[in-house]
């Protein structure tokens, strides 16, 4: 089972803003998922990157990998260098 650090799409229709969660590679985007670990709203500005520091620590200490977009997040907000 691969795990996967991936954006989980919430909000109305044309106002989008995502919740950063570790799901199973297979499973759908906006399915299940075993952990949050933050947020992030492209429509403010600037946008607002909010992260839970310990939990994404511990979960790419545990092998999950980030998917390109939650990669260049977690750059913005200095969890990975």
């Amino acid at each position: 089972m691969a795990v996967k650090m991936r954006l989980r799409r919430m909000g109305a229709k044309k106002a989008p803003f995502y919740r950063v969660v570790v799901a199973d590679e297979r499973a759908p985007r906006d399915g299940k998922f075993i952990d949050e670990i933050g947020y992030y709203n492209p429509l403010t500005e600037p946008a607002e990157i909010k992260f839970n520091v310990e939990k994404a620590e511990k979960w790419l200490n545990n092998g999950a990998q980030p998917t390109e977009t939650v990669k260049s997040l977690l750059k913005k907000s200095g969890i990975v260098k």
